[in-house]
């Protein structure tokens, strides 16, 4: 049997981790009185009340070769085939340590696939990589349909201030938009991996209008089999109200709405909204 490994910033549902029975290794979060592994010791809910009193913003760090190899290990020894499919590359060292494990384990079946995504990105693959699997697919099936949506998919996101993504040293080409840090609320696109600027808007309520323009321009009506999801850092209702246009626009199934969790929300902070659509 085929089974999947992730990260832990694809952000999955605990139901529906349980249910596939996915294996999902946890990068880390380093306040300056504590260490955390995100998902498994830090909650949503405890990184932000933290962030907030934080004297100096949190710093993250990739899963050791050895915590991939242990999870390989085990399910290779059970008889399974593995696909992993990790964080960005451009964003993370996790993907170098999954095939460092990898390579530990010469005659294990392990497909490794570097996403050039994070967080619902990340999340939509797995999501259809899990389908494959259920529909009867070899494992280098499950790896080019991810491959496949990794070329089309479409990640937008929103955020307050730029200031966490410049701190954390993961702003990219977007530090153009640092003059203006106070007077915009800028899109950001996660292009070939790496974010990069899109446009500054004046305003977060048109950044946001304008960030569902550009997917429904993306899809110029072909909106047969569309699938997106939404990701926000404690903006619950500005998710909610996204989530029913997106589905208007689409004509998609309603799309899922998770938070953005620590590893990430390090970087993008608080007021952070995501969409991420394929079709």
């Amino acid at each position: 049997m085929i089974k999947i490994v992730t990260d832990s910033t694809a952000y999955l549902h605990e139901d529906f981790v349980r249910e596939h029975d996915i294996r999902v290794v946890p990068l880390c979060v380093h306040f300056h009185d504590r260490d955390f592994k995100e998902g498994v010791d830090l909650s949503y809910e405890e990184f932000y009340a933290r962030l907030k009193e934080a004297p100096e913003l949190p710093t993250t760090s990739q899963p050791s070769a050895g915590e991939f190899h242990a999870v390989f290990e085990e399910l290779a020894r059970a008889g399974h085939e593995i696909v992993t499919v990790t964080i960005s590359s451009r964003l993370s060292g996790t993907w170098n340590s999954a095939m460092a494990a990898k390579d530990m384990l010469p005659d294990a079946e392990i497909s490794v696939v570097d996403s050039l995504s994070t967080s619902i990105g990340l999340q939509l693959m797995v999501e259809a990589a899990v389908k494959a699997i259920e529909a009867g697919a070899s494992r280098q099936q499950v790896v080019d349909r991810i491959e496949e949506i990794k070329a089309k998919i479409l990640v937008l996101f929103v955020v307050d201030t730029l200031e966490y993504l410049a701190k954390g040293g993961r702003i990219g080409n977007a530090k153009a938009f640092l003059g203006t840090l106070l007077k915009v609320k800028p899109i950001l696109v996660l292009q070939d991996g790496a974010i990069e600027p899109l446009e500054q808007i004046r305003s977060k309520g048109k950044a946001k209008a304008r960030m569902l323009e550009i997917v429904s321009e993306r899809f110029d009506g072909e909106t047969a089999d569309a699938k997106a999801a939404i990701a926000q850092a404690l903006v619950p209702d500005e998710a909610a109200a996204i989530a029913q246009e997106l589905q208007r626009l689409l004509g998609c199934a309603e799309p899922s709405v998770s938070p953005v969790g620590p590893v990430i929300g390090t970087h993008t902070g608080p007021g952070v909204i995501a969409v991420a659509a394929y079709k």
